[in-house]
């Protein structure tokens, strides 16, 4: 996405209130739309990516999550399937849709969804975005993230799925 595209900004409640450029919401700060697609692969290894030190915001970090913001008038699934697409170049899997996420921080105001799916690659990542990924066992994973810089909106949408794993896991 280029920092000249529009994109919808929205309330607390996840109401479209008006639009911005990207570089506008980015620098104000304003609360946008994304998605976070939590990538597995069928040995339950989480996809990981480096982002480039060109992104906007958080670059250089490690992320958990493959996704972004959504264009003006875009929807959350059609962004997910555009975001796959576009960072590792892999379109007709199943999404999952899991859960809304808002997320604030000093550099990011985000209402979103977070989506699982599953695939074992190959992908090719796109060079703009991700400088390297790699898969990672969440144990080795969790404890990478109390040394690594990785993006906090991502790690939040890692922790609220491993909460809600857990509890599934224990309604069994």
């Amino acid at each position: 996405m280029s920092s000249d595209e529009l994109v919808d900004v929205v309330d607390e409640s996840d109401r479209v209130i008006g639009q911005a450029v990207r570089h506008e919401v980015r620098r104000n700060n304003l609360r946008h739309r994304s998605v976070y697609v939590l990538v597995f692969n069928s040995a339950g290894q989480l996809f990981v990516h480096r982002r480039t030190l060109s992104k906007d915001v958080f670059p250089g970090h490690w992320d958990v999550a493959v996704g972004g913001v959504l264009n003006a008038g875009e929807g959350y699934d059609e962004g997910a399937r555009r975001e796959l697409h576009e960072e590792l170049g892999v379109t007709g899997l199943t999404l999952r849709r899991l859960f809304p996420l808002r997320f604030e921080d000093a550099h990011n105001r985000v209402a979103g969804v977070v989506y699982s799916c599953t695939s074992d690659g190959p992908f090719h990542l796109q060079a703009s975005e991700i400088a390297e990924g790699r898969w990672m066992d969440l144990d080795v994973l969790l404890d990478r993230t109390q040394h690594d810089p990785f993006c906090p909106d991502g790690l939040e949408a890692l922790r609220l799925y491993l909460i809600k794993l857990d509890q599934a896991r224990n309604r069994r």
